[in-house]
């Protein structure tokens, strides 16, 4: 049975796929105007839906995301829980290949051309190195407080907040695409 939600704020939900990453990375934002619980599953696709259902249905949410990435699924799979998301009226917020490409967007205007997963360690690594600090030193993939600190914070050139940038960039790769097969559109998110 669903318990009633007596905030006055938005509720929302934000399901993702990673135990680490993503969850970290939304832990960290500090919001008054609603209320965000964030989960991470280390369910995949289709199974990471399936779950954000099963929450949605004892807790009553405003929002429901489900954030998860292509990694290494099929086609099929990943294209079939982007439908089943927005058909439950879900957000969809999923990366082409993986989470941290959303990370360098942050801090690098990559449009358009294909990156592997496996280069996105040493690229936000690259980007972070005038700052001092490294991403996942010590295995764990974890958005810590002092990287969210430079993620959301000013971009010294534009002026804009990295995050906003970040959202533009996205934006501008996104409406590139004809979204009929969101498996095959990388790199972007």
């Amino acid at each position: 049975r669903k318990s009633l939600n007596l905030s006055t704020k938005p509720s929302i939900l934000i399901v993702c796929e990673g135990e680490n990453t993503e969850k970290s990375y939304f832990d960290q934002f500090r919001v008054s105007s609603a209320v965000i619980k964030s989960v991470g599953t280390g369910f995949n696709t289709c199974s990471l839906v399936n779950r954000a259902k099963k929450i949605a249905d004892v807790e009553e949410y405003n929002q429901v995301w489900c954030v998860f990435d292509k990694d290494e699924f099929s086609n099929y799979s990943f294209n079939k829980a982007v439908h089943n998301a927005e058909k439950l009226g879900y957000g969809v917020a999923y990366s082409n290949q993986a989470f941290e490409y959303w990370l360098i967007l942050h801090l690098d205007d990559h449009q358009g051309s294909m990156m592997n997963r496996e280069n996105y360690k040493d690229k936000i690594n690259e980007l972070l190195k005038p700052f001092g600090i490294e991403f996942d030193a010590d295995g764990r993939k974890i958005v810590k407080e002092d990287l969210f600190d430079i993620l959301n914070g000013i971009d010294h050139k534009s002026k804009k907040k990295r995050v906003d940038l970040a959202i533009e960039r996205a934006e501008k790769i996104y409406n590139c695409l004809d979204h009929r097969n969101p498996a095959t559109e990388e790199s972007s998110t």
